[in-house]
Parts: C-alpha cells; sequence; structure tokens
C-alpha cells in the first residue's frame, strides 16, 4: 500500500528496518498515541462497558481468578460479551499498547507501565510446588537451598523464566532445569510426574479447580521479593467508569490476602502482602 519496502530479510543479519519502514513507524506511534488521548479525552464521558470487552491477563491468572472477576463484572453491567486474551508477558504489553485491549492484569515484573496507567493490588510471595512423595513436603516451610538440590520444572515464558531463575542467584548455583513448560497447568502435570519441583507465585483459590493428591505447596522461609498484582490500562488519569470497576473487583478479590487461599506464605511474610508502594 505504501509503494515502498518496510523492512529487509537478510539471511545472516535478521530482519532490518529501512528508512521508509522508520519513517513509517514513527507515524504509526504519532497515530497510536493520538488514538490514545482521544480515549483519555473521552473515558470519563462513557459510563457504561462497552458492548465488547476485551481484556488481557498473564495466562494463569485466566483460570484461577480472571474468569470470576469478569462475573461479577457481567453481573453489574448485563449483557457484554468478553474477550479474554492470555499470554505472557510481552505479548500483555503488545496488546495494551496497540489499543487492542482496554487493560491487563499481571505482574509488575519487566518494564513498568507509568504510574498513571498502574493500579497496585497486592503482593504476591513465591512457594514452592513438590510432588507429595518428595521429603521436603513434610516441612513446614523450604528453603531456596533446599529447593536446589531438585530439578526445576520451569514456567518458560518470556521474563517470567528469567525472573524465577534469579529467585536462586543467592546460592553459589542454580538447581538443573530438568522441565521446561508454557502452561501453568502443565507445570503441575509435570511435578505431578516426578520431573522436579517449582517455583510459582499464585495457587488455586476458591475460584479455580483444586489441585490433585499428588501435590503438596509449601511457603519459602527465605526472603525474597515478590511481584506485585497490577492491573495495567490505557487510560492514564482518565480511567472510563467500565475500567474502574473492574479495578475495584480485582481488589475486592485480594483485599484480605492473609484469609484468601491464592498465596502461600509464612506468617511473617502474610502481614505484609497488602502492603504495596
Amino acid at each position: 500500500a505504501l509503494g515502498a519496502r518496510i523492512f529487509d530479510r537478510r539471511p545472516s543479519r535478521g530482519i532490518q528496518i529501512t528508512r521508509a519502514g522508520e519513517r513509517f513507524t514513527t507515524a504509526a506511534r504519532t497515530l497510536l498515541a493520538a488514538a490514545g488521548e482521544f480515549n483519555r479525552q473521552i473515558g470519563d464521558l462513557v459510563n457504561s462497558a462497552p458492548k465488547t470487552l476485551r481484556v488481557a491477563c498473564f495466562e494463569p491468572f485466566g483460570s484461577l481468578f480472571v474468569a470470576e472477576v469478569l462475573r461479577r463484572f457481567v453481573t453489574k453491567y448485563g449483557d457484554v460479551e468478553i474477550l479474554l486474551y492470555e499470554g505472557n508477558q510481552v505479548q500483555l504489553r503488545e496488546w495494551l499498547a496497540s489499543g487492542e485491549v482496554e487493560l491487563i492484569i499481571t505482574y509488575d515484573i519487566g518494564p513498568t507501565f507509568g504510574d498513571d496507567c498502574t493500579t497496585k493490588i497486592c503482593q504476591i510471595p513465591g512457594h514452592a510446588l513438590l510432588p507429595s512423595g518428595d521429603p521436603l513436603a513434610a516441612q513446614s516451610a523450604v528453603s531456596i537451598a533446599e529447593l536446589a538440590t531438585r530439578p526445576l520444572v520451569l514456567l518458560d515464558l518470556p521474563q517470567t523464566s528469567s525472573y524465577l531463575i534469579s529467585l536462586f542467584d543467592v546460592l553459589p548455583s542454580r538447581p538443573r532445569i530438568g522441565f521446561r513448560a508454557r502452561s501453568y497447568e502443565t507445570v503441575k502435570s509435570a511435578v505431578t510426574a516426578g520431573f522436579g519441583m517449582a517455583l510459582l507465585h499464585m495457587m488455586p483459590g476458591k475460584y479455580s479447580t483444586p489441585d490433585g493428591q499428588g501435590l503438596v505447596r509449601r511457603p519459602l522461609s527465605d526472603e525474597l521479593p515478590s511481584p506485585t498484582l497490577i492491573v495495567a490500562d490505557m487510560y492514564g488519569n482518565h480511567k472510563p467508569a467500565f475500567v474502574r470497576s473492574i479495578i475495584d473487583i480485582v481488589k475486592e478479590l485480594f483485599h484480605d490476602i492473609d484469609s484468601d487461599d491464592s498465596s502461600v506464605a509464612i506468617p511473617e511474610v502474610a502481614r505484609t502482602l497488602s502492603d504495596v508502594e
């Protein structure tokens, strides 16, 4: 349509953008920024939900709690078609930046979205997922050093995998990776099958299917940083009512994390989980 080549594909050097492509992407970013500003300006004028709500979440969240969030939203707003995108951290950012979704629900892992576009919900500590027959499963809590003696079943998603592996940086060496999977449910199945242990954060709660009998979750005894559950949107400080409503619903689900069964933490850590900066 442009009559010009946007990028060149070279066998030895990969894909490289052309000068015409640079002009194209610069103009496209300007157009997208204008569209975002338009949405922000009219956001507060819209008190009803769109006919089709496009929301994205970190892949494991869809079955763990986001379905319940959206159920409550539909109960409030009525007949709304839900389109839920489930993806990794990189995909979520692309969908939000392009305006393909209204908001995303994820962890604060990777580059920030900006203070005016991010709502912090609570911190979610890491925990160990072990096969029930492992001797560590008999302990009330486990350390990173103890887990490092087992093969790691890794949730191998962009930015997530590097974050999980970095939790072992306090040790002289990292555990051997025995299994890589790109879905939360497959990680659980691999641990049940005896491929090793896994490090996870969110656990099944009352809004999702519980673990099978072959799995045990144990809190970590180490003091490690906990990622924060966030809602990021494209509207900044001018969030329309339906976006604010979704944020409020997520807050309701996690307002009392000490009594909620969506996290695993020792008492000293559990008392601080709702404290976000």
